[in-house]
C-alpha cells in the first residue's frame, strides 16, 4: 500500500483527484462537472491562508465537503474487496468503509497540501448521449515534467454522476488497493485488514 501512495505522491497525480468533486448534478455533463468543481477546488486550495500555511484540518474540511460525499463509495468498497465483500459480515463491512473512508481523506489530504500551481488538460468527452458510465480524461501538467494522465470513472445514477475508479497513468486506483487487501485478507482474515487500517489511521491523527 505505501509503494502505491509513494507513486501517487511522487508525481502530484491525486491532485488532479482533489480537484475533480463537487455537488454532483444530474444536469451537467460529467466532463462539464469535472472542469467546474476543478476550478472550485483549486480555487480554494491556492487561496485560503489556513491551507497555504499548513493547516490539515482544514484541508480535511475540503476533502470532506468536496471530495468524499460525491464518491459511489458503496461501489467503491464492494469493487475494492471483491468477492471478500460479499463474505464479510455487516460489522465487518461497516468497519472497512469507516476505515477505508479515513484512509482516503488522508491521502487527498495530503495531496492537496502539494499542490503548487499545476494545472488541468481535458480531453473532448467520447461517450452516448444516454451513457449512464462513462470515462472523462484529463491530463495533469506540471512545470519541467511529463504530463501526467488522470482519467475518472463515472457512474450516473438517481443522485447524479459520482466517482467510482481513477486510472492514473493506465494504474486504476480500486484494482491497485484491491490487490493490495486481498493479499491481507488472503493471509491473516478481513478484521486483521481492518485492524491495521485503523492502526494506520490513528497513527496518521496522532501527527495531524
Amino acid at each position: 500500500m505505501q509503494s502505491f501512495l509513494k507513486f501517487l505522491a511522487n508525481v502530484s497525480l491525486l491532485l488532479g483527484l482533489a480537484g475533480f468533486f463537487g455537488s454532483a448534478n444530474a444536469e451537467i455533463a460529467p466532463d462539464a462537472l469535472v472542469k467546474q468543481t476543478a476550478d472550485e477546488v483549486l480555487t480554494i486550495v491556492k487561496n485560503d491562508k489556513d491551507i497555504q500555511a499548513g493547516n490539515q484540518q482544514q484541508l480535511y474540511a475540503v476533502v470532506e465537503a468536496k471530495i468524499l460525499p460525491n464518491f459511489d463509495f458503496d461501489r467503491v468498497c464492494r469493487m475494492v474487496l471483491g468477492k471478500n465483500w460479499r463474505s464479510a459480515t455487516p460489522e465487518q463491512q461497516a468497519s472497512f468503509q469507516k476505515e477505508f473512508r479515513t484512509l482516503l481523506l488522508r491521502t487527498y489530504s495530503t495531496a492537496l497540501g502539494k499542490y503548487k500551481d499545476q494545472t488541468i488538460e481535458y480531453k473532448p468527452l467520447r461517450s452516448e448521449p444516454d451513457a449512464k458510465n462513462v470515462s472523462v480524461k484529463t491530463q495533469i501538467l506540471q512545470s519541467g515534467g511529463q504530463p501526467v494522465a488522470v482519467d475518472y470513472s463515472l457512474v450516473k445514477g438517481d443522485s447524479g454522476w459520482k466517482v467510482y475508479d481513477i486510472v492514473i497513468e493506465n494504474v486504476s486506483l480500486v484494482t491497485n488497493y484491491r490487490g493490495q487487501f486481498s493479499t491481507e485478507i488472503r493471509q491473516n482474515g478481513l478484521d486483521s485488514l481492518n485492524k491495521k487500517l485503523a492502526d494506520k489511521n490513528k497513527a496518521a491523527a496522532g501527527k495531524a
